[in-house]
């Protein structure tokens, strides 16, 4: 979700102890990622059980800051109604299904909107090449 205005005076207001160290899928520390989670009077009006988490890590080299990022850190943030699952770990499963969504995202442009022909079988080619070059994106390791 967007870093609103009423939203970001919240989070700079959230206490340094209060930030848990974001974790990598083998579950050691990210390095320079932390995840908190907003409660109180922010949620009012909320629907019951939702849970507002607010992750900041270091960007990636030559990302543009947005004027909602504080201390040189990307500010982001994503509500869930999931309980009983440390904020560390919901943080990991939103960020990994960013992940998904942008290779997902990455096929397409790559072509699988404009199969060029009409049976699945005689795209199979065309299939195939997609599939290379988003398993070869730039910026993702190469599993050929």
């Amino acid at each position: 979700m967007t870093i609103t205005d009423a939203l970001h005076p919240a989070v700079l207001k959230v206490p340094p102890a209060s930030w848990t160290a974001a974790v990598e899928p083998d579950g050691e520390i990210r390095d320079g990622a932390w995840v908190a989670e907003l409660a109180g009077d922010f949620l009012q009006g909320w629907p019951e059980g939702m849970r507002l988490i607010v992750p900041k890590d270091r960007p990636h080299p030559g990302a543009q800051l947005r004027f909602t990022d504080a201390d040189g850190l990307r500010l982001t943030a994503f509500a869930t109604n999931t309980t009983g699952i440390p904020i560390a770990a919901l943080e990991l499963r939103h960020r990994q299904r960013a992940r998904a969504e942008d290779r997902i995202r990455a096929a397409r442009a790559t072509g699988l909107r404009n199969l060029p022909l009409h049976d699945t079988a005689q795209n199979r080619i065309w299939l195939e090449i997609v599939q290379i070059a988003s398993t070869c994106w730039p910026g993702y390791p190469c599993s050929l």
